[in-house]
């Protein structure tokens, strides 16, 4: 696959207290003829909350609206949520549009923990009502820091995920900072909210250089099951990788198609693909440098 970019839709500039700055894991869906981009958008604390900007499926790059409120604020004090929310997943569930998404909680010991909730809109994405104060995905065995970055496909009527979890050590030192070590696990459930709490290694670090994955994407093509992703490295932050794999267990990693430009908004990394198709288009957006803080863009699969 060879992918074209487009270029950037948008950063959050300080338009509002909530939605000050950065632009975080564009999480799209077709709502009445538009794409609804969910978009994790920071206050001047790097507190998220999550809000929406609407685009011409058509192109992109041109923007419809802007979300003026947040259509999911931070969690209750005390909650798992209730430093930050960013979308991950959705999907459209019988008319109801399920949003996962990950809570923020800062620690004392570590930086912080992240887990995966669950939201739902009855309201085409105007509103979203949380399904639990707690965690859908909560800290299991050794993922006592993170499970989240998740995505949530249906698969011959049951539902796949795949996401990311700490691993027994959880952290690492480098450079005088704590870093993250998480891996890429999968697991299963019957109704997409209540999960099966055994989960499956599925991808391995390929050399010292990775500490940890991010977002994937996965979709199935002709029984192949295929994964846009993030790699986490000490030397250059995140990448955008491919992979393919024929149960969705064992991944195989080839070329991903698309890599840094040579200046600008993603000329340093690459993170959070989520891969959107409109008629016989085929859409990936992204956040560049910094995870968002130069906000998000797109580009298209070439013909």
């Amino acid at each position: 696959m060879e992918w074209v970019k487009k270029g950037l839709i948008y950063c959050a500039d300080k338009d509002s207290e909530w939605r000050y700055q950065w632009a975080i894991l564009p999480t799209p869906i077709l709502i009445n003829n538009k794409i609804k981009v969910f978009i994790g958008f920071c206050d001047k604390d790097n507190v998220s909350r999550i809000g929406y900007v609407d685009v011409n499926p058509d192109n992109p790059s041109e923007i419809i609206e802007i979300s003026m409120n947040p259509v999911l604020d931070i969690g209750q004090n005390g909650c798992f949520d209730d430093n930050g929310v960013v979308p991950i997943s959705i999907l459209n569930e019988n008319g109801e549009i399920r949003l996962y998404y990950i809570g923020f909680q800062k620690g004392v010991k570590v930086p912080y923990y992240m887990f995966c909730g669950l939201a739902i809109s009855k309201d085409n994405g105007k509103t979203f009502k949380r399904y639990s104060k707690s965690p859908i995905l909560d800290r299991i065995n050794d993922e006592v820091y993170a499970r989240c970055g998740v995505n949530v496909i249906k698969d011959n009527g049951i539902y796949r995920m795949w996401y990311i979890g700490s691993n027994k050590e959880g952290w690492t030192m480098s450079a005088g900072k704590l870093k993250p070590l998480y891996m890429m696990k999968t697991t299963e459930s019957d109704d997409g909210i209540h999960w099966h709490n055994d989960s499956a290694d599925c991808m391995e670090y390929q050399s010292s250089d990775e500490h940890g994955f991010g977002r994937p994407y996965v979709w199935k093509d002709n029984n192949i099951y295929k994964m846009y992703f993030c790699i986490r490295t000490y030397s250059r932050g995140y990448y955008i990788a491919y992979a393919e794999s024929n149960d969705g267990y064992k991944w195989e990693r080839k070329q991903s198609g698309i890599d840094l430009s040579k200046s600008g908004w993603d000329s340093e990394n690459m993170s959070y693909p989520f891969i959107f198709r409109y008629k016989e288009k085929t859409y990936m957006f992204y956040n560049g440098n910094g995870c968002g803080k130069t906000g998000f863009g797109y580009a298209e699969l070439a013909q």
